[in-house]
């Protein structure tokens, strides 16, 4: 017989399981010796109280052996010579690889950037010497944006697929079983590497093809057909589909697409900065304490506000992380965040966005459809000429920021290339600048000495999703104009994070399966 049941664990007992068997017990009012075993299904923290707590759900298996709730994917090598080329090697294009090989089709990854190994020698030249190498940095390369960037596996997105299926096939391929309960799931940038060096080792062995350095400078059209790319200008590689998953960084394939006058679309996004605090304050605000409980996680926030009909919210907070330059180009200043796993810095850092419609790129109407991304674009551009046309960022204390003042002096940062101080209420478009100043007195209401002088914005965030759509239909997943091009993940505007994206891959798979056996 099992139950499942909620218990509430004081954080020095998270890791005792006589406690947690003995409250079980307790909780169903039945003798311990009756427990043969508490599996824990879902873990949070409760910080609601004086006394954070942990809540956790579990399954408690009376007078029967636990059974394995873990479940592994047996890959089999591929036997057809159906395939479909995948553009980006990020989650959505590492899950439709995945998820075609499950489907007897053979996945040809075709990357720009470099391997996890070698990517690492053009992540430390950007970060010390400033150098951006535009096809392997923090954005390209094997594992995409998040195998640097964090690695955060929290989504909302419940109802597009099964989630927990994602984080099986991550433990599957060495990531820490914790993330199966984790409310806020996290496995790190400094253990992605390995998990996506282990996906990599189950395509190739399975079949699949992965093309490293291999830029697509076109697609083969024929008719109204995409039936494969070009990479590097000179090699032709021919597929039964082709699914785009280049991420939302990929700006030449938004040209490329328009040149081939296969329709994208404009859409709204999010720009803004990123907001630096000391973890300790955060911890104390949330945890209502100057001193966090070692079995308590680095503390996190989500806050969000309406300032004049126009959102403003954090997105990406990083606990004891870091802030990274993201840059593709070598003339624009790009910051993102991330977190080891341990997230053990001493800083705080999240995005702090807000809202861009097109009323915001109206001064660039005469770009047409990438209206959007010239204004994305120009605002980086104005970060780095700030920064000194370096990678340095711009920043400036938040209280001189709502006050329009500049910063005489800035708090340490974890930006390892630097900070300047600017004026950033000066750098920033008026509408960004007003909308967050304005929603730091309210974020401050919600979370009491937030709005603080050991905190600061560095500029710019503006990649927190694309600024074009790829329109597909919504029962074939295919693009609504042309056959055999299947748009997926962030890049194309159908996810927003790891889990989301790996879901529409594994959704892109299977459409592309299904065009290519009704066509063959």
């Amino acid at each position: 017989m099992t139950h499942e049941i909620e218990i509430v664990i004081p954080p020095e007992k998270i890791n005792d399981y006589e406690f947690l068997r003995i409250q079980s017990a307790q909780k169903l009012k039945i003798s311990p010796a009756e427990i043969k075993g508490v599996q824990a299904i879902r873990r949070s923290v409760d910080a609601r109280s004086r006394n954070p707590v942990y809540r956790i759900k579990a399954i408690v298996y009376i007078n029967e052996e636990p059974a394995e709730l873990r479940t592994s994917i047996q890959y089999k090598p591929v036997q057809t010579k159906k395939n479909v080329v995948i553009v980006g090697m990020g989650p959505a294009g590492m899950f439709a690889a995945l998820r075609l090989i499950e489907l007897g089709i053979k996945p040809i990854i075709v990357e720009r950037g470099k391997d996890v190994q070698l990517r690492r020698k053009d992540l430390k030249a950007i970060q010390q010497e400033g150098n951006v190498n535009p096809d392997s940095n923090y954005c390209f390369g094997e594992g995409g944006a998040g195998t640097y960037s964090d690695g955060k596996l929290y989504t909302r997105s419940t109802k597009r697929g099964d989630v927990g299926r994602i984080l099986n096939i991550f433990v599957q391929h060495g990531a820490h079983e914790e993330i199966l309960i984790d409310a806020h799931p996290h496995i790190g940038s400094n253990k992605l590497p390995k998990v996506v060096q282990s996906i990599r080792e189950t395509i190739i062995n399975c079949g699949g093809e992965i093309h490293f350095d291999s830029r697509v400078t076109d697609f083969v059209k024929r008719e109204n057909k995409v039936c494969g790319v070009v990479v590097n200008q000179t090699k032709e590689i021919l597929a039964g589909a082709v699914i785009l998953a280049t991420g939302h960084s990929a700006r030449d394939i938004y040209y490329l697409l328009d040149q081939h006058k296969i329709k994208i679309e404009a859409k709204p996004f999010a720009m803004g900065v990123r907001i630096e605090h000391p973890q300790a304050l955060i911890d104390e605000m949330q945890y209502h304490s100057k001193e966090r409980n070692p079995n308590l996680p680095a503390s996190s926030y989500s806050l969000t506000c309406q300032i004049d009909q126009r959102g403003v919210y954090s997105f990406c907070m990083c606990p004891g992380g870091i802030i990274i330059p993201a840059s593709t180009d070598k003339n624009e200043l790009v910051l993102n965040g991330m977190s080891v796993s341990r997230r053990d810095s001493p800083f705080a850092n999240s995005g702090f966005v807000v809202s861009i419609n097109e009323n915001d790129w109206k001064d660039y109407t005469s770009h047409g459809v990438f209206a959007g991304l010239e204004f994305q674009k120009s605002v980086e551009r104005i970060a780095f000429e700030a920064g000194g046309k370096t990678q340095r960022a711009p920043a400036q204390r938040i209280t001189d920021f709502v006050k329009g003042k500049t910063s005489s002096s800035l708090p340490e940062s974890s930006y390892i290339p630097g900070t300047i101080s600017f004026p950033l209420h000066e750098l920033l478009p008026e509408q960004i600048a007003n909308s967050l100043k304005q929603s730091l007195f309210v974020f401050d209401k919600k979370m009491k000495g937030y709005l603080t002088e050991e905190a600061q914005i560095l500029a710019a965030e503006t990649r927190t999703s694309s600024p074009i759509k790829i329109p597909r239909d919504g029962e074939s997943l295919m693009h609504v104009e042309v056959e055999g091009l299947f748009p997926c993940g962030e890049g194309a505007g159908y996810a927003g994070g790891i889990v989301s994206a790996a879901i529409d891959g594994e959704r892109s798979a299977e459409a592309a399966t299904k065009f290519i056996n009704f066509n063959n």
